[in-house]
């Protein structure tokens, strides 16, 4: 069973407003209410981690102010700049924005898909078209796009990341790289993309994560450089499935690493590392927790995409742990309904 392509009004948890604030100097995902809330829930570990002085403190409260803000105005922010861009903006491998076409994904990945939807089909027929990466932590690899896709797709998000549009944080841990949705890449490229090849994919792969009832998704491109993001520390994606896709350019080192399904970053001894392959996908549970190693030389671009069920995620948000707290949301939000998703046979989306 899968969610049909129908637009629907998406949501958020209100939750995203004061969990899982990210501080890379202390390494640490806090939830944000006031002052007093902050020094009693983490005011040891804080301290520990390095914040010391009532300075550094109110140092952190104006960060974590300032962050409750952006995420306020994420949705109003992140339309205006989509507006402008495609008002705007010229692109320059315009090929890009055209509908996917089967020519720019890998042949492996295409028989994948292919299989997947065919009659009789199972998880043991299909882990014999993909590399499985660890059994136990449910983690796979497959090539996902060809090498001259993967360098036209470079050449523009490079070629945007150069211009003078207005540039949204891929997420709340990543600086540097693009939102899909606002370059308009989401509706050419990553939305086909879930709907025709990634949903059958996961349905037989995570039956029980939501891979039969994808409806919605958060899609960005990620640089690590010097000077810029190197690494990237322990978390859980929002997600209930995660397509992680490596681009290119040249680099070393910043492979991925993996503990267990929600476990906490502070138990991690010793995590499966994962190199990364310029066009292959890595496919993980969202709650696998995971991070980046430091580059090393080079630069690195990843596609990530966010694969959401709102089947699943209505009710508990994978953020909180909660019954979600619903509030309307631009696009596909955190992708929660007020409503449940239809449902339609997997085969009709092929």
């Amino acid at each position: 069973m899968a969610t049909a392509g129908v637009r629907r009004r998406f949501c958020r948890c209100a939750c995203f407003s004061t969990e899982n604030l990210y501080v890379a100097r202390y390494g640490l995902h806090l939830r944000f209410l006031d002052e007093q809330q902050l020094r009693q829930d983490y005011g040891p570990i804080l301290h520990s981690r390095g914040c010391v002085s009532n300075e550094d403190f109110q140092q952190l409260l104006v960060e974590l102010k300032q962050e409750v803000a952006r995420r306020r105005r994420l949705g109003q922010d992140s339309a205006a700049r989509k507006a402008l861009i495609v008002s705007s903006y010229c692109p320059v491998r315009p090929n890009i924005y055209s509908a996917l076409q089967d020519a720019a994904l890998a042949p492996e990945f295409l028989a994948a898909a292919q299989y997947s939807v065919s009659l009789g089909a199972d998880l043991a027929g299909l882990l014999q078209r993909l590399e499985t990466v660890s059994e136990e932590k449910r983690i796979y690899r497959v090539p996902v796009f060809t090498a001259p896709f993967c360098q036209a797709l470079l050449e523009e998000l490079e070629h945007f990341e150069e211009s003078d549009m207005p540039k949204g944080r891929p997420n709340t841990m990543n600086n540097y790289g693009v939102l899909l949705d606002e370059l308009g890449l989401d509706e050419p490229l990553v939305t086909p993309l879930r709907e025709r090849f990634l949903q059958p994919l996961m349905a037989l792969l995570y039956p029980d994560c939501g891979g039969p009832w994808l409806d919605s998704h958060r899609a960005f491109v990620v640089k690590y450089a010097w000077g810029q993001d190197r690494e990237l520390g322990c978390h859980y994606d929002n997600s209930e499935l995660t397509l992680n896709v490596a681009l290119g350019k040249a680099f070393t080192g910043g492979a991925l690493y993996f503990g267990g399904l929600f476990q906490a970053p502070a138990a991690l001894m010793q995590p499966l590392e994962v190199e990364h392959v310029v066009g292959q996908g890595v496919l993980h549970r969202g709650g696998q927790l995971h991070g980046a190693q430091a580059l090393g030389t080079g630069e690195r671009w990843n596609l990530v995409v966010w694969l959401r069920a709102s089947a699943v995620r209505n009710r508990l948000c994978p953020m909180c742990c909660r019954e979600p707290d619903l509030v309307d949301d631009e696009g596909f939000g955190d992708g929660f309904t007020r409503e449940e998703p239809p449902m339609v046979d997997v085969c009709a989306l092929t």
